[in-house]
């Protein structure tokens, strides 16, 4: 289990305290999907989805690049 799970509404880590998901964690995603890619973007997609709601105030290509923008 990763100490870099989100805090929920505000979508920060809980180890590290930065934006979710972190640096950390997206190594830590990467290499737990590595053999299923799809899979990992519809984890983070689900996330995106209620991030979204929770963080209305942010511009949607912002929440989408955090989510989504980073997968290789």
């Amino acid at each position: 289990m990763t100490a870099h799970g989100p805090v929920l509404p505000l979508w920060l880590c809980e180890g590290c305290d930065r934006p979710w998901p972190c640096a950390i964690r997206r190594v830590e995603l990467l290499d737990e999907y590595a053999t299923s890619p799809v899979a990992l973007a519809g984890y983070l997609g689900s996330h995106l989805s209620v991030a979204m709601q929770d963080m209305s105030w942010a511009p949607a290509d912002t929440v989408y690049r955090r989510f989504l923008g980073w997968l290789p």
